[in-house]
């Protein structure tokens, strides 16, 4: 790693994770007492092996409040941690066609980008420091985690007669986080099978762990097929009837096995670099070089008010410059760096000393959009990427676009529409994009467009440092109104007015708009040419006309059925064919409807007495 990326990412990561300190107040070792264990845990017993390789995955790269984890310290007496970085989603296809990792759903994206890379590269770097804190260690490898498995199983002494009476048969134990959807689930598949090979009564253990409510708790049907299709029916039950654990936390037992293999110790210090990730000179130059308009978002420690920027949260959540409006703590969230549960246990204890009102009650709101996303993504598998996602096909739904031009200026923010070219310049040149910046810029491909959402969705997979695989393709899913909710149309034009009103936003991001007044900036295309002149800004040279016309419906819009159905095409989707037994749940409404707040009081999520 070099000295500049080293400092720069280092820099990034403690401006804001101070700012996850500050906000939810000090004392977390204080609130870790007496922390209750969960029911998949309370049963395991410590005789069932007497190694665990504990698998790290993409979604829990922490210690605390870390179910997985705690499993595997009381699976075994001793536990290796694993992370793997797999080469089908790191690196870029300037490799053989053997070891090319594969761009998402085959639409030219890399799956990774280099800073989202660069920020796991950290994220591990941190796991590994923490593990060494606590007398354990982190083994890292580069490649698919079935061939990372293989050196693993293979390299372990072999098994004394005695000890393949086990209660499982085997010396080995893998237990990682489950995840829901088939890329996911094939990589389980694999190293199961290379386990198997070896120890023939084996398994993979998976346990749940990467929501703020227990999938056991919920008041649903086991398969959640039951569970509303829309949020706020959700929302209304799970918070009757469901309360938020308590965090669970670090593990005491995590020393490494004392006949860790020898061949194997090179591992518990490799750490790869980008380039042997397999990104070019050019893309790790991406991260290197940092746009200075993008490091105000992160500079939140430096305020002096930074701390008490809960209280406010409700009325600027829906902010897109500046530092202080949005917590900023989504990639961490995203990789698991930190449990939502642990956030919901600190906004409760920011309420307890400080205040409590609807401010507070948002971030823990916003948590459990965060969680419907998961178990809506469990209870439909692989329909969160099909064309029509998880609606029915109607005669009347006309077919995607695939027009390439209006992707690539899309891509590239040179729509002509000010708040969508911002918003993706912003997350182009720092990985980051703000709530109403996202939802606008969905709604504009998707129903402006009427182009392919999953172009969409594999844009953000690339490029958000906060991508996660549930939260990213549930979004888009809902955004075209392949969820059976209620389609939002956003209007650009009057989003830009409404959420940025003096245009300072978009002339952040597009200097090209500098010397328009308010009156224009946020619809350049009203300028007579002279206005153009006097403002420096022509229309066709300086800054695009708009793709589509402003005020004219897209005719492939059928707003009778976009959202209700449409058919689901084999092949040329991610996971292949759909199950023709789902149906869509066409009642209730979808996030972006209006909530009425009176159903929004303070202290309205409930957390378990530990």
């Amino acid at each position: 790693m070099s000295s500049s990326r080293s400092k720069q990412s280092f820099w990034f990561l403690i401006f804001v994770h101070t700012v996850l300190i500050l906000t939810f107040a000090a004392g977390a070792a204080t609130a870790m007492r007496g922390a209750s264990v969960s029911t998949v845990t309370k049963a395991t017993s410590r005789a069932s092996s007497q190694v665990v390789l504990h698998w790290f995955r993409h979604g829990d790269l922490r210690l605390l409040d870390n179910p997985a984890l705690i499993h595997s310290s009381k699976t075994a007496e001793s536990c290796v941690p694993v992370f793997c970085f797999d080469d089908s989603v790191y690196g870029n296809d300037n490799r053989t066609p053997d070891t090319r990792a594969p761009h998402s759903n085959d639409r030219g994206q890399l799956k990774c980008g280099p800073r989202r890379a660069q920020f796991v590269l950290d994220s591990v770097q941190d796991l590994r420091r923490s593990l060494q804190s606590r007398g354990s260690a982190l083994y890292v490898a580069h490649g698919k985690p079935a061939q990372v498995f293989q050196r693993l199983v293979d390299a372990w002494p072999a098994v004394p007669a005695a000890d393949t009476a086990a209660p499982n048969g085997s010396l080995l134990t893998i237990v990682c986080q489950r995840e829901v959807v088939r890329e996911e689930n094939d990589a389980v598949r694999a190293v199961q099978s290379v386990l198997r090979r070896r120890f023939p009564q084996a398994k993979v253990q998976q346990i749940w762990g990467s929501t703020m409510y227990e999938l056991d708790d919920l008041p649903f049907a086991t398969d959640l097929a039951n569970m509303p299709d829309t949020f706020t029916p959700f929302r209304n039950k799970v918070e009757k009837n469901c309360q938020i654990g308590t965090p669970l936390p670090v593990p005491k037992q995590l020393s490494l096995p004392e006949n860790f293999p020898s061949a194997l110790k090179q591992g518990l210090e490799y750490l790869p670099t980008l380039k042997e990730l397999g990104y070019t000179d050019a893309q790790i130059q991406q991260v290197e070089t940092h746009d200075e308009r993008g490091v105000l978002h992160f500079m939140v420690a430096k305020q002096p008010d930074s701390h008490d920027c809960l209280k406010d949260y409700f009325e600027t959540r829906n902010g897109m410059l500046g530092p202080n409006y949005s917590t900023k703590f989504s990639p961490w969230l995203a990789h698991g760096n930190v449990s939502p549960r642990y956030v919901a246990a600190q906004c409760r204890k920011y309420e307890e000393e400080r205040v409590e009102n609807k401010s507070t009650y948002w971030v823990v709101f916003e948590l459990l959009w965060r969680d419907f996303c998961k178990f809506f993504a469990t209870k439909h598998g692989d329909a969160i990427f099909y064309p029509y996602g998880t609606t029915e096909r109607t005669d009347r739904h006309k077919p995607w676009s695939t027009f390439g031009r209006n992707l690539q200026a899309w891509q590239e923010g040179r729509t002509g529409y000010p708040l969508v070219d911002a918003n993706m310049r912003e997350l182009v040149a720092t990985g980051f994009m703000s709530n109403r910046g996202r939802q606008n810029v969905a709604s504009f491909l998707a129903i402006n467009l009427n182009h392919d959402w999953r172009c969409g969705g594999d844009f953000f997979e690339s490029h958000l440092l906060d991508y996660d695989v549930y939260s990213n393709w549930v979004n888009w899913c809902a955004a075209a109104g392949m969820t059976g909710g209620r389609l939002n149309r956003f209007n650009i034009s009057k989003q830009s007015k409404d959420y940025d009103q003096h245009g300072d936003y978009v002339r952040h991001w597009l200097p090209e708009l500098a010397k328009v007044p308010n009156e224009f900036v946020h619809e350049p295309w009203k300028m007579t040419s002279f206005q153009q002149m006097e403002y420096e800004c022509k229309l066709g040279v300086d800054y695009p006309n708009p793709i589509v016309p402003p005020s004219r419906p897209n005719p492939h819009t059928d707003r009778n059925n976009r959202g209700r159905g449409g058919h689901q095409s084999k092949g040329n989707n991610r996971h292949g064919p759909p199950d023709k037994s789902r149906k869509a749940n066409a009642s209730g409404s979808n996030r972006h409807q209006k909530y009425e707040m009176k159903s929004l009081q303070p202290g309205s999520f409930r957390v378990k007495e530990s």
